[in-house]
């Protein structure tokens, strides 16, 4: 494999990120037309509904696409949704290679898109930073695969593993640094979901402020075009509708009551979805299928220990968040998880694979091993 394939495949990813909190439910797609060892072509997709990355890319190249290689981060669709196909729109430009980072998990391409343009006499390879770009699409394969969204949970804590004091006071635990950083993680999220435990105790919104994210204006206006959806569980409906939540915007609460219970939430502009469950308890995993069917690809979940414990507990959650700030809060605070276990045998196992300084905090990202 060639070095340039390699720095070409780079360049693509680097341009598919730009799609990071903007492009749900479909996947972040970069893509690079190369002549002569020369970048002639770029484009990314940056919106469902409006062109693929390589068309972009194949506009930017006009006639010097042809004979070239074309580097995408994700294979060329094959099949007519919103747009055209774009394994199409490479054969009719002219392109002699195209080098692919992985094929589509979607099943309606998986695979097609390729060999659509090898039977167009176009050399094809796949598999160039593949893990590269799973990475940047793990929602969206994960979801393709499984029906499932990739599902992130964001934890703040003390250094001694605390969340709030007894009362319940939990602002601010870690600075301001991560609290935009966690900002980020709500805007590239398709939902952002939380529990009534959090929404009671703290007068939560769960919205993307635009203005402490952090990013430059490009990606913050993008940031804005698609907000996720705020989804609340709410088991027993608890929270009213005068809570600064239901204030916030329009949202999706997810429950288990009785359908008398549910009579209050007609017509006030909130979605109300109806959920198996016992004991007050909605059912997680079917809400996860639920919330995967109508194309969420990632979901963010910032809650109190109880539910974010059930996730843990169910084996739901697919990477952790946690922000450490320097300090403690005292042994009568409130753990990080509400997961009660009896021997060491029943230890979650977490493998840590990247933690930083953020401001005064530390940021830790750990995903579990089994």
């Amino acid at each position: 494999m060639m070095t340039s394939d390699h720095a070409f495949m780079a360049r693509a990813l680097e341009l598919a990120n730009k799609g990071l909190y903007s492009t749900h439910p479909n996947p972040r797609v970069g893509c690079v037309i190369v002549r002569d060892g020369q970048i002639v072509g770029e484009g990314w997709h940056a919106r469902a509904g409006e062109p693929h990355a390589e068309v972009h890319a194949l506009r930017q190249a006009g006639d010097k696409a042809r004979g070239a290689t074309a580097y995408v981060t994700l294979e060329p669709c094959s099949h007519h949704g919103r747009t055209p196909p774009c394994a199409d729109a490479l054969v009719h430009a002219g392109v002699a290679r195209v080098v692919a980072a992985m094929q589509d998990p979607n099943p309606n391409v998986a695979g097609s898109g390729l060999l659509r343009l090898m039977h167009a006499g176009i050399a094809v390879q796949s598999g160039v930073l593949e893990a590269e770009a799973r990475a940047l699409n793990a929602g969206f394969i994960k979801r393709m695969e499984q029906g499932l969204p990739f599902v992130r949970v964001k934890l703040a804590m003390s250094l001694d593993g605390r969340t709030a004091m007894a009362s319940g006071e939990s602002q601010w635990i870690t600075g301001t640094a991560a609290r935009a950083a966690v900002q980020r993680l709500r805007a590239r999220a398709s939902v952002v979901l939380t529990g009534a435990d959090t929404v009671l105790a703290d007068n939560a919104r769960l919205t993307v402020r635009p203005d402490e994210l952090g990013l430059n204006a490009e990606l913050t206006a993008l940031a804005m075009i698609r907000p996720p959806l705020r989804v609340l569980v709410d088991g027993r409906l608890r929270v009213p509708l005068s809570a600064p939540f239901f204030q916030a915007g329009a949202a999706l609460v997810a429950t288990c009551a009785a359908a008398s219970a549910r009579d209050r939430y007609l017509g006030d502009g909130h979605e109300l979805l109806a959920v198996p469950g016992s004991n007050g308890h909605v059912d997680l995993r079917k809400l996860l299928n639920e919330l995967a069917v109508r194309g969420a690809n990632e979901i963010l979940v910032e809650a109190g220990p109880r539910l974010a414990g059930a996730f843990a507990k169910q084996g739901l959650v697919d990477e952790y968040q946690l922000f450490v700030a320097p300090k403690f809060l005292g042994s009568s605070a409130r753990p990080l998880l509400d997961l009660p276990l009896a021997r060491m045998v029943e230890a979650q196992a977490l493998k840590i694979v990247d933690m930083r300084a953020v401001g005064d905090d530390w940021r830790i990202t750990a995903v579990p091993t089994s």
